[in-house]
């Protein structure tokens, strides 16, 4: 099956940020797309709702209503279950059925395809890599992970852009295996971090999607497990390292950071390291595709940044408050690392997600929080966060700020998060920063938004 087999496909779960997107960018290549969400109720406003029918793409509840027989494919996420009877009216009528990866897949063959990989800063890279092609005149697609500020300002949900040009930007998701499903042109390794599989089975899915890069693979000289897999250091991008293009004299200044690449300057309104790993990602595929290195760091002088990732609320009472996706071991500690340059204390708040994961990455997160943390610094958890399902609750946020607190670290619990805010106040003083840290919650955003106007 290919791209040009159907004409009018039908999306289970539309409202989802991977879903989402590929609609958005069908709908942009002109299918006539439709879709519906268990989170679309009648005469109740949905804003993902209405920013997709703003597209063209019209909206169903839940009740089968949506498929008929001019449906010719319809498309799951993984977590759509057989049991859902859309999928059985789907079966019923004879329709195909496809995951959201592989008509992902299917979409990456039709285009050059940049196809970004990693466990960590697969949203961000993309974003950048799309403005820097965007600004070069190469009119780029992206199918991303998350909003970009610069499409969310037009009142888009931001995940999702069609352009006229040769190139499409993709991520590659290693957490359901779907990344061994891509034949990139270029295929960009960030980094090799535990976060949904043990380390083995990652490298094993990476060198698949190695092989099956058609002409570049780019991996990050920086990380010990990417590296390994490295086709040409020349091509390859670090920080402090061999790699081709080499990310030096690193400086945070407040919220601006720079650095240099090939005795080029480079300035963002960005935080943290791995922010520079991942710009020179960026600037590694955009020259090797023919950008200049003056262009790309114009470029992202302007980057705006993604949705929820360091996403700065405001100050008050000389207290920053920033709200990051972070959910991983990596990321936490990478994000709290990335607030320490802009006060004495960071206060840290973090809401794991799903009992499994919280269990299999329990000693990760000790291990890489406390081993960041400052003197000064906290971290606060509340209780985990449960999409529903059958998880066995034997695990609680609890016993991994008792595992911190065990290493002499300030470690908070409160398990209701609404109480957070008046049990941190203390915590609070001028020349701090409120790290608000989560993912997988639909609520999150509201919370921290929230959270920031009460302080």
């Amino acid at each position: 099956m290919n791209i040009s087999d159907f004409k009018n496909p039908f999306f289970i779960g539309v409202a989802g940020v991977g879903m989402s997107a590929i609609a958005q960018y069908l709908q942009g290549i002109g299918k006539n797309v439709s879709g519906s969400d268990r989170y679309f109720h009648p005469d109740e406003y949905n804003k993902t709702k209405e920013q997709l029918e703003n597209e063209g793409i019209k909206c169903f509840l839940q009740d089968g209503s949506g498929i008929t027989a001019e449906t010719d494919l319809v498309v799951v996420s993984t977590a759509i279950e057989d049991t859902v009877y859309e999928v059985k009216k789907a079966k019923e009528l004879g329709i195909p059925i496809i995951k959201r990866s592989q008509l992902l897949a299917m979409i990456a063959k039709s285009k050059k395809t940049v196809a970004v990989a990693g466990t960590s800063g697969k949203s961000t890279t993309s974003a950048m890599l799309f403005q820097i092609l965007l600004d070069a005149g190469l009119e780029p697609s992206i199918i991303s992970g998350a909003g970009l500020t610069s499409i969310i300002k037009q009142g888009k949900i931001g995940n999702a852009y069609v352009g006229k040009g040769d190139w499409l930007i993709i991520e590659a998701d290693e957490s359901d295996g779907s990344v061994v499903q891509y034949e990139p042109e270029i295929g960009l390794l960030l980094n090799i971090d535990k976060d949904h599989q043990e380390i083995d089975e990652l490298i094993e899915l990476f060198t698949i999607f190695k092989n099956n890069t058609k002409s570049l693979y780019i991996v990050n000289q920086s990380n010990a497990l990417a590296k390994t897999l490295s086709a040409n250091v020349n091509n390859d991008f670090g920080f402090e390292t061999e790699a081709g293009f080499n990310a030096k004299n690193f400086k945070q200044e407040g919220f601006k950071l720079s650095f240099e690449i090939d005795n080029q300057e480079f300035t963002m309104n960005a935080i943290g390291q791995h922010t520079v790993e991942n710009a020179a990602a960026a600037v590694a595929v955009a020259n090797q595709i023919g950008v200049d290195l003056k262009t790309c760091a114009e470029s992202l002088s302007k980057y705006e940044g993604i949705y929820r990732r360091h996403q700065i609320l405001g100050q008050k009472n000389g207290v920053w408050v920033i709200d990051d996706y972070a959910h991983n071991p990596a990321k936490c500690a990478a994000s709290i690392k990335a607030c320490q340059p802009l006060a004495e204390k960071v206060v840290a708040w973090f809401q794991p997600h799903g009992y499994g994961p919280t269990r299999f990455l329990r000693n990760d997160f000790v291990e890489e929080i406390s081993n960041t943390l400052r003197e000064n610094d906290e971290i606060w958890m509340s209780e985990i966060f449960y999409a529903g399902g059958t998880a066995v609750k034997d695990i609680s946020a609890n016993d991994l700020i008792e595992d911190i607190k065990a290493k002499g670290k300030k470690a908070f619990f409160v398990e209701d998060r609404n109480q957070f805010l008046e049990t941190v106040k203390p915590s609070l003083s001028e020349n701090s920063v409120l790290l608000l840290m989560g993912a997988r919650d639909p609520s999150l955003e509201e919370f921290c938004k929230d959270l920031y106007e009460k302080l």
